[in-house]
């Protein structure tokens, strides 16, 4: 059902989907999402995953899956965190896809809808304790396509061989706000 609504969404917006890898082969992973300058990233990459049927969660303020809506919060993937708590969140998350058969753990390493002068470091460290490799989830704006752009290994590689690979992935997708979104990213 969520595919159907999800093609129904992207037809009317005028958005394709862009993959070119075979996701059935992929149980696990870290998910990266980027650009990330507008709350709207989150609309079109859901609605992405719903027409890929990829099997996301991301984490998410406990705050939001408690009230009455939290149940949706839920059903849309969400895991909720305190972060009141001094929490080890790349032990919990690479916990999570150990224990799971079939995960993609959603992750922004921005950490903000603005400028970030370089990306947060833990979505590699959870993908390499989990043994996972790492996806690079986009929307283009520009294009009107979302999607994923590749498949990063990290076996036998240094985080900055990693963050090279990254970055020349993301050098020519267009955010929503383009001066928001740093393609230098370490």
């Amino acid at each position: 059902m969520l595919r159907i609504i999800g093609k129904f969404l992207f037809f009317l917006g005028g958005w394709k989907i862009k993959n070119n890898l075979d996701l059935s082969r992929i149980d696990k992973c870290v998910l990266v999402c980027a650009p990330h300058t507008s709350n709207w990233d989150f609309y079109y990459t859901v609605i992405a995953f719903w027409q890929m049927g990829i099997p996301y969660k991301l984490f998410i303020k406990d705050a939001w899956t408690k009230p009455w809506y939290g149940y949706f919060i839920k059903k849309l993937g969400g895991i909720g965190v305190d972060r009141s708590q001094r929490n080890n969140m790349v032990d919990f998350a690479a916990s999570l896809l150990k224990n799971n058969s079939k995960m993609y753990l959603l992750n922004t390493p921005e950490g903000t809808r603005g400028y970030a002068e370089k990306w947060k470091k833990g979505f590699y460290y959870i993908a390499q304790q989990a043994e996972v490799p790492i996806l690079l989830a986009f929307c283009d704006y520009e294009k009107k396509e979302a999607g994923i752009k590749a498949e990063i290994t990290i076996a036998n590689k240094s985080l900055e061989e990693v963050f090279q690979e990254i970055e020349a992935h993301y050098q020519d997708v267009t955010a929503k706000y383009p001066e928001l979104f740093n393609k230098k990213i370490y």
